[in-house]
């Protein structure tokens, strides 16, 4: 099986959906812990961790959206259709 770079890229993108979404947790934190150090505000770090979940919740719905873009695909490939029966409503 011959695999293209774009398949590749893309394998690893959803093998690391959850790695991505830590980090960006975690560099959200370290940004806080940052300010914090710097301005000496407390709520600061509160602030950076915010950032990093909504980064992280970011991450989350754009492989959402492209699953979902690539399950309708499929869908909609004739190929995997199910073909309707007729006779459907007479099997009770």
């Amino acid at each position: 099986m011959n695999l293209s770079t774009k398949e590749i890229i893309r394998g690893a993108s959803d093998l690391s959906l959850a790695i991505s979404m830590a980090a960006a947790v975690a560099i959200g934190a370290a940004i806080g812990i940052g300010m914090k150090k710097l301005f000496g505000y407390d709520w600061l770090l509160f602030l950076g961790i915010a950032w990093g979940a909504g980064a992280a919740v970011l991450n989350f719905v754009k492989a959402y959206k492209r699953l979902r873009a690539e399950m309708k695909e499929l869908e909609e490939n004739p190929r995997y259709k199910i073909a309707q029966r007729q006779d459907d409503e007479d099997d009770d």
